[in-house]
């Protein structure tokens, strides 16, 4: 048998672990063509099926499957050995993918990034923008941000930023057309838009007021993404339940009027989460320590 090279192997985990070539050859950067080629030409070495695929799917065959669960070891002892030539370097280097919610991206990242990236030139990001509950692990992120109380026990947590507190707001046009609710249980008399995470689940509707907290169980003709919800509340559709880092302007704005202002729910803090591990890599240790400073003086951190 031909000798097998690295490229391949990571060719394959990467389709393996995304049930797609598109989607792997967009995180390889290389073109689908290039990368059907190398699998074809890895399973003609090995003599065996590595993956069963169609226009619609890619699957895993038996073969497939034990040589994924021999594979993942090997890489990541790999990744370990090359990141441990970074504490010889002057300053830390390396990829770091992120997942993180939108409110997130624009409270936590958004100011830090490019003093970030300014510091540590050897650092590149990716950052994915998804609210839904990632599995990082299982979709080889490095870390990600999420609000405190959706977090997995297993990971090793550390609060980076204040969570993004949720407004309720209408369209003054809205509220030319229907009454303005006076208490959380008004709303279940109002068209509202309802938003669901990826995994299915729905956002809840949470109130807080001299130490109360309560649950709306909310109805409207609209179930969207945040992308969504932000244009149809500007289009009169319904009251929505959003972050107020997305709104604040448009509230400053007169386009978008704040609703039940004194039962906002307490912030809970949002956290940036990784596995634990015997060895951080210096990249995201580097990462974690820029946030965590810009978290604490809540202004620019200190680079370098």
């Amino acid at each position: 048998m031909r000798k097998l090279g690295f490229a391949e192997m990571n060719s394959f985990v990467a389709i393996a672990e995304r049930s797609s070539f598109a989607k792997a050859a967009s995180h390889l950067g290389i073109s689908r063509s290039t990368l059907s080629e190398t699998i074809r030409g890895l399973e003609e070495k090995l003599g065996v099926r590595l993956l069963n695929r169609t226009t619609r799917s890619v699957a895993l065959t038996e073969v497939g499957e034990r040589l994924l669960a021999e594979l993942r070891p090997a890489l990541d002892s790999f990744e370990a050995a090359v990141e441990s030539i970074n504490v010889f370097r002057d300053k830390p280097a390396g990829n770091l993918r992120l997942t993180v919610p939108r409110p997130a991206a624009k409270m936590v990242i958004e100011p830090i990034l490019a003093k970030f990236l300014a510091a540590y030139p050897a650092i590149s990001l990716e950052i994915i923008t998804d609210s839904a509950l990632t599995d990082i692990v299982r979709d080889r992120f490095d870390a990600g941000i999420r609000p405190g109380h959706r977090l997995e026990q297993d990971m090793i947590a550390v609060r980076v930023g204040a969570d993004a507190r949720p407004t309720i707001v209408a369209s003054p046009d809205y509220l030319l057309r229907h009454p303005r609710p006076k208490i959380p249980a008004d709303l279940q008399g109002h068209n509202c838009i309802r938003q669901r995470f990826a995994s299915g689940a729905m956002h809840r509707w949470m109130f807080e007021k001299r130490g109360k907290s309560l649950e709306v169980i909310v109805k409207g003709s609209l179930t969207v993404s945040d992308d969504l919800a932000i244009p149809a509340a500007l289009d009169g559709v319904g009251i929505a339940r959003l972050p107020s880092c997305l709104v604040d302007t448009l509230i400053e704005q007169g386009r978008l009027v704040p609703l039940l202002e004194d039962w906002a729910p307490r912030s809970v803090g949002f956290y940036l989460y990784y596995p634990s591990r015997r060895q951080t890599p210096a990249a995201l240790q580097v990462l974690v320590d820029f946030l965590r400073a810009h978290a604490l003086d809540g202004s620019d951190p200190k680079s370098g």
